[in-house]
């Protein structure tokens, strides 16, 4: 048996060694330490004067932080706040945010990087990451070949053409690829230095933004079609020549490009997409704890997926091989799942079909009987009231979707309905939990997508899970890096979901919440990377370990200031 072991880092409390001083060793947000330069390290690396006097603890700059952040007032403010902070003093931002989870989630991530990617061309003030543009299409290769970059062994990529539900941000969906890569750090625990966010900038659609004087995109319409095409398998062909063994995470691509480009790129490097099977393995790991919950198994829940793009999709495909998984037929899982496109049911003859939604659309037999509102499009009330729907869940970007009457006509069908407004930001939620309680007398299980305050209910406070990819990504990533996977198999998402559904509360008690506390979320990325690793193992893809554990929390980096020397450049 061959012993595979992650790429060695300094271990924690280890002395870091830089030739870097004064100004240059400051403005370093990966070796800044700010006020908490000893005496001897202000002595050796030229840095009296440059600080104030007090020789400071991290813990004592968390609370200064925390202070200054707990002084602002919008999310955004806070938002902008992290980000100027990841760019001064990266430890401390991580400290902070493995401090204070569950406050600080919501805004280096969704839904408070919605805003900020509206609004990143305000913000943007220090590189972070790579804009490669579509006017250095031949440049890429030279780009990535700075040695800056040699530790890099991760990278989440996006166009900037579909940020959550907000649709087109052009430059400013570099937001997203920084935000997923400092949550692979905070909550996975993957060294920064091995992360790299990249924004392929092929031009932006969005008018708003073309016409934004501080736009700091490439002015320009959105390359399609065949040079678009090109340009993407330029950068994917550069970063398998500089790192050939790299992990590479699609974010935020639309509709039309998401699902081909993993369909063409999963099989030749290891990559996956985290609104696909990101979205599926959260969202089924969350599913399987609540259908615990109620008592009746999976295969005879009937599930409406309002929202059919790549999200739903890929939903759909992983909640299939769970119904397999427990004894049904693929057309048997199908024909308990009801699909629908912004127009309506995805049936025989509906408008809007894609070529990717095929495998969902409905016979009209199916249909035969039942009681329709109107002739037209068959809508989610004629779906809910016919079939019977247990299962609800929503990627549709569509505000309110979820009526009361829908509502209230499911929960006629179950005792205990199951609900997933899973549009972010909260702008876009299907309906408010609080509401979808009120109207099933508190009996719904409700998740969202963005986080929600608890409800009372008759006296009953339930806390609502936020169904986020957060709980899935970071920990799928550290499994594969640290048992070097050479692909992403479907296994290997389902052992993350099931993994996460494993560790519900709700397992132990039907009206507890349906997912750990995020307050937990380090410790639940090393349970799932653990599960991820050993099914890379299982599946072919990875050679085998002694302890995976072992090796994780051997890669493993905690947030942490460490003793400095100093050493001649070039030594």
């Amino acid at each position: 048996m061959s012993t595979n072991s992650p790429v060695p880092k300094p271990a924690n409390g280890s002395v870091v060694r830089t030739a870097r001083s004064g100004f240059d060793l400051l403005l370093n947000p990966a070796l800044n330490k700010g006020t908490a330069f000893t005496e001897a390290e202000r002595d050796v690396f030229a840095l009296h004067g440059l600080l104030p006097p007090h020789i400071g603890t991290l813990e004592d700059q968390r609370e200064r932080r925390k202070r200054a952040f707990d002084g602002l007032t919008t999310p955004f403010a806070k938002y902008a706040f992290m980000r100027e902070l990841q760019d001064t003093t990266e430890t401390l931002f991580y400290s902070l945010i493995a401090h204070y989870t569950e406050e600080l989630l919501p805004i280096v991530y969704t839904p408070a990087v919605g805003e900020g990617c509206q609004r990143f061309s305000e913000i943007w003030r220090k590189p972070r990451g790579l804009f490669l543009s579509y006017t250095n299409k031949d440049r890429i290769a030279q780009i990535l070949a700075h040695p800056r970059y040699d530790q890099i062994r991760c990278i989440v990529v996006s166009d900037g053409e579909r940020i959550l539900g907000l649709g087109d941000q052009g430059a400013g969906g570099m937001g997203i690829p920084i935000g997923k890569m400092a949550l692979y750090t905070a909550l996975g625990g993957i060294p920064p230095d091995h992360c790299l966010p990249v924004l392929l900038d092929v031009g932006t659609d969005n008018e708003a933004l073309l016409n934004e004087p501080i736009y700091i995109g490439w002015r320009h319409k959105r390359i399609r079609g065949q040079q678009y095409d090109d340009f993407v398998e330029a950068f994917v062909s550069a970063a398998e020549r500089r790192w050939p063994h790299i992990l590479l995470q699609w974010e935020d691509f639309a509709g039309v490009n998401a699902a081909r480009l993993l369909d063409r790129y999963r099989d030749r490097l290891c990559t996956f997409n985290d609104d696909i099977q990101g979205t599926a393995a959260v969202t089924t790991a969350t599913l399987l704890a609540a259908v615990d919950a109620t008592g009746i198994p999976l295969r005879e829940q009937t599930i409406a997926m309002f929202g059919a793009g790549s999200a739903g999709i890929g939903i759909i495909g992983l909640l299939i091989a769970a119904m397999k998984e427990e004894g049904l037929s693929e057309a048997d899982a199908r024909r308990r799942i009801y699909a629908f496109n912004r127009y309506g049911l995805l049936v025989e003859g509906a408008e809007g079909i894609r070529e990717s939604q095929r495998l969902l659309v409905r016979k009209r037999e199916d249909l035969a009987g039942w009681k329709l509102s109107g002739s037209g499009a068959i809508s989610l009330l004629d779906v809910v009231r016919n079939a019977g729907i247990t299962v609800l869940a929503g990627v549709s970007a569509q505000a309110g979707a979820f009526t009361e009457e829908v509502v209230r006509e499911m929960a006629k069908h179950t005792k205990r309905p199951v609900i997933f407004p899973l549009s972010n930001p909260t702008s876009k939620s299907e309906a408010a939990p609080a509401d979808l309680l009120r109207w099933t007398n508190g009996r719904a299980l409700v998740g969202t997508g963005s986080p929600f305050a608890p409800v009372e209910i008759n006296g009953t406070k339930h806390r609502i899970a936020q169904i986020n990819n957060s709980y899935i990504f970071p920990g799928l990533a550290l499994g594969i890096l640290v048992a070097r996977a050479r692909r992403v198999t479907d296994n290997m998402i389902m052992a993350a979901a099931k993994t996460l559904a494993s560790l519900s509360p709700a397992r132990q008690n039907a009206d507890a919440p349906l997912l750990p506390p995020i307050a937990d979320s380090r410790k639940t990325g090393m349970i799932v990377g653990e599960s991820v690793a050993k099914q890379a193992i299982a599946d072919g893809v990875a050679d085998a370990m002694d302890d995976a554990r072992a090796s994780l929390e051997a890669y493993v980096w905690e947030p942490v200031y460490r003793p400095y020397e100093r050493v001649e450049s070039g030594s």
